[in-house]
């Protein structure tokens, strides 16, 4: 395959490629063995969605509707790209009896566009608004899948997870947020194994590129006075938003900055020092070196020393969610929490803090009961083994594959349904 994310190979038998699929489907369903044809992203998501709980007859749950369905659109950032989406893609949908679907960055399906027929098929699996489509909860699929890895992906007839889906073929890309770099959700062509093209993909490719430079368009010009804005949930390399530019930190940087906007007041290098690493040998020369990198990325002005401090404010979204929880605003910290603080960091005092606040905002969500907030929360990477989440998901809304998910983590660790069980270990244990 001369790119894995393109479904057939120039050239290739679509019904005898769709043929060979369902044979390895059913080998992976049956003995969870991947035959070689198969494309290795797909194999890796069939993988994630067997470890997800997700069987192969399941189908999507239909997650908003009605009013909450329209309020949560309306409110969406992608609400105002849907116009461009419409103009770029609506006719090529109609006139091809394909369907033109928007989802957010949990893989719930926000619109659902397109061919009247190809849409009262689709709504037969519950590819319609409201449904959730994230790979966890239903496996392999374009939009979702293309979420999961931030990739623009095609999926191909039986590559889907679930049988029922199997008869259609998707591409998708990702859509970002042009100030911070985070997904905000995917665009996506589903209908019929016509789509399995390179064509598709490199379509919704640039239908998605688009957006984000629409998007870039949209946002208000920063103001005159140089506000600094950190980013660092859900990265492993923090972004700081400085008079107009955009910086990517090192990840040793990032915890610097993290630290610093923390404490205003500054910190010695001593404190620094503690702060930073685990290893007590290491030097002030090392912490003073890299204090000195970090000042030339940043520029004159913004970095002092003795102590180490800021010289203006910086918002970071760690504040903005610790705020939000403070004043009980918990779908609003809930929104604004992108993943583990600096998640790949074995800093001690950014690991303290790390956890402090994805165990204060889970604490809230399992108190608030929220059956969307839940299971925003028990299908994000971070979430997957959180087994009190899916304990007070299952409570509040007990689906099938809530349950089944449910029951596969009780299993795994063994523990009697009372106790308390453990939080996420994608929380807990820094990646390396």
């Amino acid at each position: 395959m001369t790119d894995p994310w393109v479904a057939l190979e120039p050239g290739a038998d679509p019904a005898e490629h769709a043929r060979m699929l369902r044979r390895a489907h059913e080998t992976f369903t049956e003995v969870g063995t991947v035959p070689r044809p198969v494309r290795s992203v797909v194999a890796e998501s069939w993988r994630r969605s067997a470890r997800a709980g997700v069987g192969p007859d399941g189908t999507a749950d239909v997650e908003l509707m009605d009013g909450d369905l329209g309020s949560y659109r309306a409110e969406h950032p992608l609400a105002r790209v849907m116009p461009l989406f419409r103009e770029l893609m609506g006719t090529f949908a109609a006139d091809g009896e394909h369907l033109l679907a928007v989802c957010d960055a949990h893989g719930r399906l926000l619109w659902v566009e397109g061919h009247p027929t190809t849409r009262r098929d689709a709504g037969r699996m519950n590819f319609v608004p409201g449904a959730r489509w994230a790979e966890s909860a239903v496996g392999t699929n374009a939009p979702g899948t293309a979420v999961a890895v931030d990739r623009p992906v095609q999926v191909f007839a039986a590559e889907h997870f679930i049988r029922r889906v199997q008869p259609w073929t998707c591409a998708a890309a990702p859509v970002h947020d042009p100030r911070t770099g985070r997904v905000l959700g995917a665009v996506d062509i589903t209908g019929g194994n016509g789509l399995a093209h390179p064509h598709s993909l490199g379509f919704v490719q640039a239908v998605a590129r688009a957006a984000e430079s629409q998007l870039a368009l949209l946002v208000p010009e920063l103001p005159a006075v140089d506000a600094p804005e950190l980013t660092a949930l859900g990265r492993d390399e923090a972004h700081l938003l400085l008079g107009g530019r955009r910086i990517r930190l090192s990840r040793r940087h990032s915890e610097i900055l993290v630290l610093l906007a923390r404490h205003p007041e500054g910190l010695t290098g001593d404190e620094l020092l503690c702060a930073l690493y685990e290893d007590e040998s290491v030097t002030p020369v090392t912490l003073r070196a890299e204090l000195a990198r970090l000042r030339r990325v940043l520029g004159p002005g913004l970095l002092e020393s003795r102590p180490y401090r800021l010289t203006v404010p910086v918002e970071s979204d760690v504040d903005v969610v610790e705020r939000r929880l403070e004043t009980g605003a918990v779908t609003a910290a809930a929104t604004g929490y992108a993943g583990p603080l600096l998640p790949g960091s074995q800093a001690p005092a950014v690991v303290r803090l790390r956890r402090r606040i994805a165990d204060g905002l889970r604490t809230a969500l399992i108190a608030r009961r929220d059956p969307d907030l839940l299971a925003d929360w028990a299908h994000a990477p971070w979430g997957e083994d959180d087994l009190d989440v899916w304990r007070a998901l299952a409570a509040v809304r007990p689906t099938a594959p809530v349950r089944a998910r449910l029951a596969a983590l009780e299993s795994e660790l063994r523990v009697p349904a009372g106790r308390r069980g453990r939080a996420a270990t994608w929380l807990q244990r820094p990646r390396s």
